[in-house]
C-alpha cells in the first residue's frame, strides 16, 4: 500500500521540481513578501512577471527569447525577480502557492494580461508595466523597457 502511494505521488513531486527548476536560471522568488524585503535591503525594483506557464503561448516565448538568454541575466542583476505563476493545471502549484498567485494577479495585473511585466517600487507601487509578446522582434523593446527602468 505504502509502495503505491508513493508510486502516485513521485510524478507530481517530480512535477513540481521540474515547475521549479524551470525558473532558477536567474534568482527568481516566488513570494511577494521575500521578494520586497530583497528588494529593499538591494535598493532595487521588483519585477513581477506574470505568466501562465502551462497554457500561454507568448509565455512560454517570452521565456525562451528573453528570460533564458544572458543579455536577460545580465539586466536582471539590476531588479529583484517575482515569478508569479497561474497555470491551468493546479498540481503544478500548491494550493498555497496558487492563492498567494491569485491575490498578487487581482492588486497588481487586474485585466488578467499575460504575459506581464510589472515593476514594483519598494514603496509598494507600480513604477512601470510592459504586456504581450508577438515575437522576437519584441525582445529588444523589453531589453530597452527593463534598462530604461532600473534604479541606477
Amino acid at each position: 500500500m505504502k509502495k503505491n502511494f508513493l508510486l502516485l505521488l513521485f510524478p507530481i513531486l517530480m512535477n513540481a521540481q521540474l515547475h521549479n527548476a524551470d525558473i532558477n536560471g536567474t534568482d527568481w522568488h516566488t513570494n511577494y513578501g521575500r521578494a520586497l524585503e530583497a528588494a529593499k535591503k538591494s535598493n532595487a525594483n521588483i519585477l513581477m512577471y506574470f505568466t501562465g506557464s502551462d497554457w500561454c503561448s507568448p509565455c512560454k516565448a517570452l521565456k525562451k527569447d528573453l528570460f533564458n538568454t544572458d543579455r536577460f541575466k545580465e539586466v536582471a542583476k539590476d531588479y529583484v525577480l517575482l515569478y508569479v505563476d497561474l497555470p491551468r493545471k493546479k498540481e503544478l502549484l500548491s494550493a498555497e502557492e496558487m492563492q498567494h498567485n491569485k491575490a498578487l494577479l487581482s492588486q497588481w495585473n487586474k485585466k488578467g494580461i499575460f504575459p506581464l511585466i510589472s515593476l514594483v517600487g519598494t514603496d509598494e507601487k507600480e513604477v512601470a508595466s510592459m504586456s504581450g509578446y508577438g515575437s522576437k522582434v519584441d525582445v529588444e523593446k523589453y531589453m530597452d523597457f527593463l534598462r530604461k527602468n532600473r534604479k541606477m
